[in-house]
C-alpha cells in the first residue's frame, strides 16, 4: 500500500472509531454527542446563559439554542429568566438532567485528551502540526467546528 493510502486509511478508522462511539453514545445514552457535552457544560459552570454555553462549547448561539431546545423536551434541563435582568435567560439543569449525567458514558475525546495530555510536548506538537496539515490538505482548515468527537451534525438526535 503507497503512504497516501495508508494516512486515508487512518482516517477512515478515525472516522469509524467516532462513529461507533457515537452510536454507543446514543444507544446508552439517549443522547447525542452535542447534548452530553451541554449538559457537562452547564454543570461545570452552573447555570448559565445561552450565549456563555455556546462560547463555552465553540458552537454557534443558533445550535446550542436549538440543542437546549431538544433537551428542554427531554425534560433534562430548563430555562431560568434572571432574576435582576429579565433579558438574560439561563440553561438549568433538571434532576433528571444530573441523573442522566451521572449514568451517561464518558465522550471519546475525554480518553483521547488523557492519552494525548500524557504524550511529551514534542509529540503533541508533532500531531498536532501533522493532523493540521491534513486539514489544510482536505481545504477543512475552515470550518468552524467544536472541539467535540462527532459524527453528522451537531444537530442530529
Amino acid at each position: 500500500m503507497e503512504k497516501h493510502e495508508d494516512v486515508l486509511v487512518a482516517l477512515r478508522q478515525i472516522i469509524r472509531a467516532i462513529d461507533l462511539h457515537s452510536r454507543q453514545l446514543s444507544k446508552a445514552s439517549g443522547l447525542t454527542g452535542p447534548q452530553l457535552l451541554l449538559l457537562q457544560t452547564i454543570r461545570e459552570h452552573g447555570d448559565i446563559t445561552m450565549r456563555k454555553l455556546a462560547q463555552a462549547t465553540h458552537m454557534s448561539q443558533a445550535t446550542a439554542t436549538t440543542i437546549i431546545d431538544r433537551l428542554e423536551q427531554k425534560l433534562l434541563v430548563r430555562r431560568e429568566r434572571s432574576q435582576t435582568d429579565k433579558r438574560k435567560v439561563y440553561a438549568v439543569l433538571t434532576e433528571d438532567g444530573i441523573t442522566k449525567l451521572k449514568s451517561a458514558p464518558r465522550p471519546l475525546q475525554e480518553s483521547f485528551i488523557q492519552r494525548f495530555q500524557a504524550l511529551e510536548d514534542w509529540e503533541q506538537n508533532l500531531l498536532l502540526s501533522s493532523v493540521q496539515r491534513v486539514s489544510s490538505m482536505m481545504n477543512a482548515n475552515d470550518l468552524d467546528v467544536a472541539p467535540l468527537l462527532q459524527v453528522g451534525s451537531l444537530l442530529r438526535e
